[in-house]
């Protein structure tokens, strides 16, 4: 199988290609490699290629002039970005930024419309990504207008715990290290809310914290808690 085929078979934008199909999008994949921290692309940058992560983890962010920002999604191994921009011609409309060494693959604009335009079953396929990506900002504007600050955590503790835990060896589900002023920008809060909150869970009983790392002792309690 030709090289990156497996995981872009795996991606569900491609999933039902034909592995002749796949061959041909791989040859068209272009590598590309981001040091931690560095930006991928900034919003209003002109849109020339659609990325798909292979190794590492993006942000995708909005920042504001006074410099605060507000985390949209982490995105990881399978999962793509900048396909609006390549649909409608228009700027970026976020930041991506690697938070560690990244891998991604490109597919260049022109490339990826002619092999969209060929193949009416990755439309399809896009438009379940495109999708997903409102229903996700539509949660992001519900939370924050309708959830207080403690709901909002625990509703990004449980999604790192279902997208990225590991049991833990005493038990529990360990979460991916995030530093409180990351949480605070996915959870569109303040770091001294952050702070408070899991103070308060740890006081409970429902996560643990050693060196910044955080273990969620009992999900269930943590899930009935903001119901």
């Amino acid at each position: 199988m030709p090289p990156y085929s497996q995981l872009l078979a795996q991606i569900p934008m491609f999933e039902q290609l034909s592995e002749e199909d796949l061959g041909h999008l791989s040859g068209l994949m272009q590598q590309r490699r981001y040091a931690k921290g560095e930006v991928i692309f900034h919003k209003g940058d002109v849109g020339t290629a659609l990325f798909i992560v292979r190794r590492g983890e993006v942000a995708i962010r909005l920042s504001s002039s006074e410099g605060r920002e507000v985390i949209l999604s982490m995105l990881h191994r399978g999962d793509s970005f900048g396909e609006l921009a390549l649909l409608d011609g228009e700027p970026r409309s976020t930041d991506a930024v690697a938070r560690e060494e990244t891998h991604l693959l490109s597919l260049h604009q022109e490339d990826f419309r002619r092999f969209l335009a060929d193949r009416p079953r990755v439309a399809m396929g896009l438009l379940a990504v495109l999708s997903r990506m409102v229903r996700r900002v539509t949660q992001l504007v519900h939370d924050a207008a309708f959830l207080e600050g403690r709901a909002r955590l625990v509703r990004v503790l449980l999604e790192l715990a279902r997208t990225q835990g590991q049991p833990g060896p005493a038990g529990g589900i360990v979460l991916p290290k995030r530093t409180q002023v990351e949480l605070a920008n996915q959870c569109g809060v303040t770091r001294e809310s952050v702070n408070k909150w899991l103070r308060h869970y740890v006081q409970a009983g429902l996560i643990a914290l050693d060196g910044g790392q955080i273990t969620l002792l009992d999900v269930e309690r943590l899930r009935r808690d903001v119901e």
